[in-house]
């Protein structure tokens, strides 16, 4: 099977991702890590992304898919794959739909994780480290005995930028518009499958394999 795993951030995909690739046997393919193994190997077209990213740029959909094309032209992709964070905008669905066409592939399924905003808030917003020793907490999955004090050392717990607020809704914002618009564009093929990202990691996991097992067996529903 080719799968996309949809969802904006906090919505949980990678987790997902890495879960559902063991439990199905896929290749798990994040464009990140894609990025950063291509340019490690020192392949040409890695090479090339290289040095996109290291001068803060975003590489271009054309070399994006070249190297995804590349990756999944190898033996460990042959029993399908499951991609995590790409394609990101409509012409990069675009251009993997060409792609996959001329190697006789097709997106089988795409599972939009769905979460409300507020909780993705909740989630983005909720880390905490410390100073000092280093010791991570989420205010959701792991707080510390007394808020705003490190369980370790005592010392004052402090947040990224990244993870404030006025920057995660910020965050958000922008990648609703690409989410959604990705969502039209396959529901539009009947390829969308609308999952419920609350509740615990494992159920998450159980309804997304139900939406797989339709797709499979020609009973689901986009």
């Amino acid at each position: 099977m080719q799968l996309i795993l949809l969802g904006l951030p906090g919505a949980g995909k990678g987790t997902q991702a890495a879960l559902l690739a063991e439990r199905l046997g896929l290749l798990h393919i994040s464009t990140g890590d894609m990025f950063r193994q291509a340019a490690a190997e020192g392949t040409e077209l890695g090479l090339r992304a290289q040095r996109y990213m290291s001068a803060g740029e975003l590489v271009p959909d054309e070399l994006t898919i070249a190297m995804l094309l590349e990756r999944i032209r190898r033996r460990d992709a042959a029993a399908g794959i499951m991609l995590d964070g790409f394609p990101r905008t409509l012409p990069q669905a675009e251009a993997l739909d060409r792609a996959l066409a001329e190697l006789g592939r097709a997106i089988d399924a795409v599972l939009y994780i769905q979460v409300p905003e507020a909780l993705l808030v909740a989630r983005l917003t909720g880390r905490w480290g410390c100073p000092s020793c280093g010791a991570i907490y989420h205010q959701l999955t792991s707080p510390p005995r007394v808020a705003g004090v490190c369980d370790r050392c005592g010392a004052t717990l402090t947040q990224r930028a990244d993870d404030q607020p006025a920057t995660v809704q910020a965050r958000l914002d922008t990648n609703r518009v690409w989410t959604e618009a990705l969502a039209e564009f396959y529901g539009a093929q009947g390829k969308l499958h609308a999952i419920d990202g609350t509740g615990e990691p494992a159920a998450i996991t159980e309804r997304l394999l139900a939406a797989i097992d339709g797709v499979t067996s020609g009973t689901g529903k986009a």
